[in-house]
């Protein structure tokens, strides 16, 4: 990787890694959301949910305006109104009696800054390298950026709300603002190659890639879903779990809830490293994660015992981890500078629909049966198998004046 960009990508790495914390710390608190709010479980989830939702309908938006008028220009707003949203949830929790609304707003804001965020940061990595090795190895480090704020978020979140139950919402700003100065002063973003032609010309150029390329490009946003919610769902059953059922409280329950989490930070870097910019490698590793996630998630579903659980969800941390890097790579080597944003947003607007469902049928799935909440995970995997196996087929030999390597669709 070149010298002089590593300033650059520490900083973009600490905006994923913000914006996870901003969400996944809430996940190991929910149930003391609960009662200090005496709010349901399907009530608590929704603070989870709401901040993907809103995501989810920003995201195409924030990337599409991030190839018109550059990349920076969005992302320092979107974390000035994150940290914002912040400050109106910890406000609230800290002062009202019945704060739940006020806190939704907040998350409200949160996820509008998430959108604008954090999904930028893939077009971007490709924007500064010009080598795909140096792109990938990039991906690798954001997606473990991304991973990390994931182990750390359990610990942290139990820690925090520890000393106070509504901490957790006042550190999100804190983390924003961070994030903020250092993206102002230490990344250079290059210019937008495509951000002069006007709007009828970059509509018809975006719906030709999709007529060209939407095989492969729609198999990778639904397997990006499907890995969030899996990830995401599973993670609010162990929290669940670990509380209701073992009385594991705190920070142990954080430290627990890590370990699958501290497997896919490792397996992130890792892959991110290994994959370079070999698309039919990035096709097999996925491939073969997703076949061993599945036959763990079948395995799993015969036995509710915790440690068969815990080591599950080891291999579930390895597998996905070694997925997501390959997945950001294949989309964002795969598009033009200049369409890279708005292509990436979607894909990351699907990961975002995978985050908002996780947590909501999870908590409906657990009341019914452990066996039936895996065998549905089961099925997922393996329609995301399928959808590899089928439709991402890269072909290093020919070329296409859309993209940098053709993907036969």
């Amino acid at each position: 990787m070149e010298k002089d960009k590593r300033w650059d990508i520490a900083s973009l790495a600490s905006i994923p890694l913000v914006m996870t914390l901003g969400n996944s710390m809430l996940i190991p608190v929910l149930p003391t959301l609960e009662k200090e709010l005496n709010i349901s479980g399907f009530q608590s989830s929704l603070i989870i949910t709401v901040y993907s939702v809103v995501a989810i309908i920003l995201i195409p938006i924030a990337g599409f305006l991030s190839d018109r008028i550059g990349r920076k220009m969005i992302i320092i707003p979107s974390l000035l109104i994150a940290a914002i949203g912040g400050v109106i949830s910890g406000w609230a929790a800290w002062k009202l009696n019945e704060p739940y609304f006020l806190i939704m707003v907040g998350r409200i804001l949160q996820g509008i800054g998430a959108a604008g965020a954090s999904p930028i940061v893939l077009p971007l990595v490709g924007d500064i390298f010009r080598d795909d090795r140096d792109v990938s190895t990039g991906l690798g480090i954001i997606e473990t950026s991304n991973t990390f704020g994931k182990v750390l978020s359990p610990i942290l979140g139990a820690l925090l709300a520890g000393v106070i139950w509504y901490m957790p919402f006042w550190s999100i700003p804190v983390f924003c603002m961070v994030s903020l100065v250092m993206v102002l002063f230490l990344v250079k973003s290059p210019p937008i190659a495509g951000k002069d032609k006007n709007i009828k010309t970059f509509y018809y150029e975006l719906k030709t890639t999709f007529k060209t390329n939407g095989r492969w490009l729609y198999s990778i946003f639904t397997i990006g879903g499907i890995m969030m919610f899996v990830l995401f769902g599973v993670l609010f059953y162990l929290s669940s779990m670990l509380e209701d059922e073992h009385q594991v409280m705190g920070v142990k329950k954080g430290i627990i809830l890590s370990i699958p989490l501290a497997a896919l930070c490792f397996s992130s870097y890792i892959s991110g490293k290994g994959i370079k910019k070999n698309k039919t490698v990035m096709k097999w590793v996925t491939f073969f994660s997703l076949l061993l996630l599945a036959i763990t998630a079948l395995g799993t579903s015969f036995s509710t015992d915790i440690y068969v659980l815990l080591t599950s969800m080891f291999i579930f941390g390895l597998a996905i981890g070694a997925t997501l890097p390959c997945l950001d790579a294949l989309i964002t080597e795969g598009m033009e500078k200049e369409k890279r944003g708005t292509v990436t947003s979607i894909y990351s607007s699907m990961r975002f629909v995978g985050v908002a469902l996780g947590p909501p049928i999870f908590s409906y799935l657990m009341k019914i049966s452990h066996q039936i909440m895996f065998y549905v995970i089961t099925i997922s995997i393996v329609v995301a198998l399928t959808l590899t196996l089928l439709a991402i087929r890269p072909d290093q030999e020919e070329k296409n004046h859309i993209n940098k390597e053709i993907y036969q669709p």
